[in-house]
């Protein structure tokens, strides 16, 4: 099971886009998140960048726990592509992530 929910990947793509402006934000918003939910961000970044496949989910969180020598947040910004990766982690999960966004930004 994924310990990090989809609105959570999804306020991470979101600031993932935004980098250049929202770096202290998306490192404030990652380092938040408890050890399981990082753990499960970095899962799902590697199975949409091919590194895992969607069945192999909770391989990919126990070897993110194992394998965390660095923050999470500098981890995931050393990838040119998060935002991409993410979202294809999402889709091979079954999650929309597009739906997800735009929850975020839905007005209630």
């Amino acid at each position: 099971m994924l310990p990090v929910t989809a609105d959570k990947i999804a306020e991470v793509i979101i600031l993932a886009r935004e980098l250049d402006r929202a770096e202290n934000e998306f490192d404030a918003f990652v380092e938040r998140l408890n050890e399981d939910e990082q753990a499960g961000l970095v899962a799902v970044f590697w199975i949409g960048r091919g590194s895992f496949e969607a069945d192999d989910l909770d391989d990919a969180i126990d070897t993110a726990m194992r394998e965390a020598t660095v923050p999470t947040a500098d981890y995931l910004k050393g990838s040119p592509h998060l935002s991409d990766h993410l979202e294809a982690g999402m889709d091979a999960l079954g999650m929309d992530a597009t739906e997800a966004e735009d929850e975020l930004y839905r007005p209630t």
